[in-house]
């Protein structure tokens, strides 16, 4: 009996697919991910590949959509709060990666040079409405 697996959700890593491909795994539901080794070997391939690929069977195909719909997009603070932006107190917030200081740059430089995963980045928030950085 052949089982068809469909495409729930990409993910540009594989460590964010692993998070959501265990969050489907406790309620039950059987995963298949692909691409995952490509990215883990050489993470600027993910876009080349079209990322790691979350499958689901198809029975399960509407529950897995269900239960990923909980799990927000937006950057929580430790007590599980969606951060609010300073600016207009939106809570549409995401973590971004910044390239604003000689050390992230000099990181960034040094990755492109020798084609290694950057040792180190800042990390900002960004509000998805007002655009402002914190």
């Amino acid at each position: 009996m052949k089982e068809d697996f469909k495409l729930v959700k990409s993910y540009q890593y594989s460590s964010e697919a692993q998070i959501f491909c265990g969050k489907l795994e406790s309620e039950g539901i059987e995963v298949y991910l692909r691409d995952n080794h490509i990215v883990d070997s050489n993470p600027i391939w993910s876009n080349a590949v079209g990322g790691v690929k979350l499958f689901v069977k198809e029975e399960d195909f509407e529950k897995a959509n269900e239960i990923l719909s909980t799990v927000s997009p937006y950057s929580v603070d430790e007590k599980n709060n969606l951060i609010k932006c300073p600016n207009c107190g939106a809570e549409k917030v995401e973590m971004i990666t910044s390239i604003r200081d000689a050390r992230s740059l000099i990181a960034f430089v040094f990755s492109l040079l020798f084609g290694v995963i950057p040792f180190y980045s800042k990390y900002r928030y960004k509000c998805s409405y007002c655009k402002t950085e914190f």
